[in-house]
């Protein structure tokens, strides 16, 4: 996968938001051109699923020509928004562009918490109004949820909200301390917290009609590959945006592109690993240093080092770089200790 923050313009202020970002304009951000020559390139590593973000994508005006000219290289496009923007034409253009999923935010259950979140009145209703345009167009659609402490006990009715709305899916985000983050730390959910809902979330998915997926949230994969055992598997409609692959993939099998075009592990992990204005997709993606360091987990340190779920997990390594200054130090809001077994 490719997050590719095609503008950080946005028109919401949203308190979690690792840009910050505001109405822009930002300078720096891709011209037209550059956005097709970085699409060839990546089309030169492979045929990865790129994530067209922001900021607000729909801010940029040739976004629908972005979208399809991925599409035309055979690349799978799909966006992420807030939804407030969403208008009857814009998701039939999203339709044509190829699009084959969007993500829309949702953090609270009602207008009261969303848009406190979000830092803006409206927020919630114009997103609900920008899912129905979407399911009206059929353009697949999946709810997004960032958990803190406000809305921790608030998930049971998101999950249920995501169902009645018609989405595919429902991922859930572990909120990560940066940008405007760092300013709600007192907020993220303690680690026992995490423990108890990743495993509520694990036997929510096994009885749920849409599929559940938790990001940046590694452990939860070890959760997985330890409640499993013995359980019967749900099986879903196969779809590539379904695949339930591993814990952190930043640097392995995803990367992201700011939109200036430097090239980082993650969006939440800001470690420069090459400007695009610069150097070839293929050429950071192959020999950056620190992708080479984060795709060897021998190289993980404490107890990510000695864990014996390593290899579905690794911790976040975004979490490790802001709370120990090292982005291959142990996960800091793990609170496994180890069982002695080998997988």
């Amino acid at each position: 996968m490719v997050a590719w923050e095609i503008t950080r313009s946005c028109n919401l202020a949203c308190r979690h938001c690792r840009a910050s970002a505001r109405y822009g304009p930002y300078e720096g951000e891709f011209s037209g051109k550059e956005c097709r020559t970085l699409l060839d390139d990546i089309t030169s590593v492979g045929n990865p699923v790129v994530i067209l973000t922001g900021g607000e994508p729909y801010l940029r005006a040739d976004i629908f020509e972005i979208a399809a000219y991925g599409t035309g290289k055979g690349l799978r496009m799909v966006l992420a928004t807030n939804g407030t923007m969403v208008t009857r034409e814009i998701a039939q253009r999203t339709k044509a562009a190829g699009i084959q999923r969007v993500s829309i935010s949702i953090d609270g259950p009602d207008p009261e918490s969303h848009d406190s979140f979000r830092g803006v009145a409206g927020a919630f209703d114009g997103a609900l109004a920008g899912i129905e345009e979407f399911r009206r167009a059929g353009v697949e659609f999946q709810i997004n949820t960032t958990i803190t402490r406000q809305n921790l006990n608030h998930m049971d009715t998101l999950m249920n909200l995501a169902v009645e709305l018609g989405a595919a899916a429902h991922h859930v985000f572990l909120l990560v301390p940066t940008g405007r983050a760092r300013d709600m730390a007192v907020e993220s959910v303690a680690a026992e917290d995490y423990e108890n809902i990743l495993t509520r979330f694990y036997e929510k998915s096994l009885c749920t009609s849409i599929q559940l997926k938790a990001t940046c949230a590694p452990q939860y994969y070890r959760i997985v590959h330890t409640q499993k055992k013995g359980k019967r598997e749900h099986a879903l409609p196969s779809s590539p945006l379904h695949a339930m692959t591993r814990g952190c993939m930043g640097g392995v099998s995803f990367c992201f592109i700011s939109h200036r075009g430097i090239v980082q592990p993650c969006g939440f992990l800001e470690l420069e690993c090459g400007d695009l204005k610069k150097l070839r997709f293929a050429d950071i993606w192959n020999e950056s240093k620190v992708f080479s360091d984060l795709r060897d987990l021998g190289r993980l340190k404490g107890k990510c080092g000695s864990c014996e779920f390593v290899r579905v997990c690794g911790g976040c390594r975004a979490r490790a770089y802001e709370v120990h200054g090292d982005y291959l130090a142990e996960e800091p809001f793990c609170m496994f200790k180890g069982s002695g077994l080998d997988f």
